[in-house]
């Protein structure tokens, strides 16, 4: 099996673009989003809305490519090891997996009456759990293939989110909640491979030896 890219390497592999940008699609789940942005411009014009998608997505974009390129040296700057940083990104992931699944607040947005746009873009897109996947993706395939994959992510969000009204018409609401309760299932699964990703690396770093 192919080794995958060092963060400085420019190569990109279909597959794995195709997962990393499936993997943060999911975990900025507009599926859960769009509910909430619908309440929070309730009332307002089309091209308001329209507006307040496109701020939301350019917020959260510039969040997640911060932490794309600033992620890894932060983390050497406070002495956290790659194997210590995936523990604890599967356990944040487990946790929006179980706030999804079992309709849990465990992101407390403080001021509702901010800008909706902001709102939507963090916590609710660009929260703990992006930021954990562009720091651990960066690390295993590269700047170039977490960059593409976020772009591809984003605009996929974008293009939800423009058309929010249109997919609750289609679809309802219940049908959206059905999507975020597998879609945390999903994260669930895939906050636990990080944690025994990680704690068998960190088994392996300090007792490979015993």
């Amino acid at each position: 099996m192919d080794e995958p890219d060092s963060p400085g390497s420019d190569t990109v592999d279909i597959m794995a673009l195709a997962s990393v940008t499936l993997s943060i699609f999911l975990v900025m789940n507009p599926f859960s989003s769009i509910p909430t942005f619908l309440s929070i411009t309730n009332g307002v014009d089309g091209d308001t809305m329209r507006r307040y998608a496109n701020r939301a997505v350019v917020v959260a974009g510039v969040l997640l490519f911060v932490f794309v390129f600033i992620g890894s040296p932060l983390m050497s700057i406070f002495g956290v090891t790659m194997e210590s940083f995936r523990v604890a990104g599967g356990i944040i992931l487990i946790m929006m997996g179980a706030e999804l699944v079992f309709g849990l607040k465990l992101n407390k947005v403080e001021n509702e009456k901010d800008a909706p746009w902001i709102i939507v873009a963090t916590p609710i897109m660009t929260g703990p759990g992006v930021i954990t996947a562009a720091i651990l993706f960066t690390q295993g395939y590269g700047y170039a293939l977490v960059v593409l994959a976020g772009v591809i992510a984003l605009a996929a969000t974008w293009a939800l989110l423009r058309i929010a009204p249109s997919i609750v018409k289609v679809v309802g609401i219940n049908a959206l909640n059905i999507t975020s309760k597998i879609v945390g299932l999903l994260l669930t699964a895939l906050g636990v491979e990080y944690m025994l990703q990680g704690a068998n690396e960190w088994v392996a770093m300090y007792w490979g030896g015993i």
